[in-house]
């Protein structure tokens, strides 16, 4: 088993390094990390052996998995730059200078909404980062304390593509990238769009946008969580917000929340957006899990930190108080047109 790790590694190294374009890169990925691929067939090999060689190779194996998912990754972001810039030195010049209508056209509400939380989480100390929408099995889920076989995938409704990578299902899946590339302490927030196959009506959809946000320092608690979320709240609806706190359960925090906001569109007394309810399910939250930290590269010994996963969509919903969350990604300019930069 050791010489097949051994020479498993050799071979990706030299096929790594003829790679040159991006779908070379992706066959590649493929064949050791897909479900057929090399790597993994390793792990298929583990049940043949006995209960201290298993725990031994089964070690080995996942950190050269890891390690060949964090070379691909980065051979991909060098690619792709590359074939940018050949594009761009290839493309046609324009005159910048012609005139042009500057009043057509109008900012998406949620386009709007995403910068005005920018603005305010940037004024917090918050670093503001982006993260791709295709993303591997190991960041989305692994990372994030949810091994294969966990019932938490169950609750996310994937996306898988043929290549063994999958659409991201929700913005934690850019955590264990950022905490390595910053380290602690931190504090980012990073909103992008999600997506999960599952059936829709006035407040579900399967392509909906979040913001993540994790701040990790020496002493952080569930009071700086609920303090950060208010400040940003009121400064988003401009008035004091009612919200409240309730159990949830996420593999990635513990303890974790579900936050909820005062349905704006009802003012909490019930309607078809909120089920009758009078509350918005707003922002899964919590403290983040030591396992999670420990990916990251964090000593959760040293560290605590607290994570949040912000409803971009719904929150553009309370705020414009638009009441069927299908509207946003409808195309229909004559809904969308009204919203204007603030």
């Amino acid at each position: 088993m050791k010489e097949s790790i051994s020479e498993l590694r050799q071979k990706f190294d030299a096929d790594l390094s003829e790679v040159r374009d991006s779908e070379s890169i992706e066959k590649l990925r493929v064949s050791y990390l897909g479900k057929k691929g090399s790597v993994t067939e390793l792990l298929k090999g583990l049940k043949d052996l006995s209960g201290a060689e298993k725990k031994e190779f089964g070690q080995t194996i996942n950190t050269l998995k890891r390690e060949v998912d964090e070379r691909i990754t980065a051979h991909v972001e060098r690619i792709r730059q590359e074939e940018e810039d050949r594009l761009v030195n290839s493309a046609e010049q324009y005159d910048v200078t012609l005139p042009m209508d500057t009043d057509c056209g109008s900012y998406h509400p949620i386009t709007l909404v995403q910068r005005e939380l920018e603005e305010i989480f940037a004024s917090m100390g918050f670093t503001i980062e982006d993260y791709r929408e295709v993303v591997t099995d190991y960041n989305c889920f692994e990372a994030l304390n949810i091994p294969k076989h966990h019932p938490a995938r169950d609750m996310q409704d994937t996306y898988y593509l043929d290549n063994g990578q999958l659409l991201k299902t929700h913005t934690s899946a850019a955590q264990n990238t950022i905490m390595k590339k910053y380290g602690a302490p931190l504090r980012a927030i990073f909103p992008g769009r999600c997506f999960r196959n599952e059936s829709t009506d006035a407040s579900h959809e399967n392509t909906f946008f979040q913001m993540e946000g994790i701040m990790i320092d020496k002493d952080i608690s569930i009071s700086n969580l609920i303090y950060f979320m208010k400040t940003m709240l009121s400064k988003v609806f401009k008035q004091d917000v009612q919200v409240r706190l309730r159990p949830g359960f996420f593999p990635f925090v513990e303890p974790g929340f579900e936050l909820d906001i005062s349905c704006h569109i009802c003012g909490g007394k019930g309607c078809s957006t909120c089920h009758g309810s009078g509350w918005i399910e707003l922002c899964p939250c919590g403290m983040i899990h030591p396992n999670v930290l420990r990916a990251g590269g964090i000593d959760p010994d040293e560290y605590t930190g607290f994570a949040f996963g912000l409803g971009l969509t719904r929150l553009a919903m309370m705020r414009y108080g638009i009441k069927d969350i299908r509207d946003l990604n409808s195309g229909n300019l004559k809904v969308l047109s009204q919203f204007n930069h603030e």
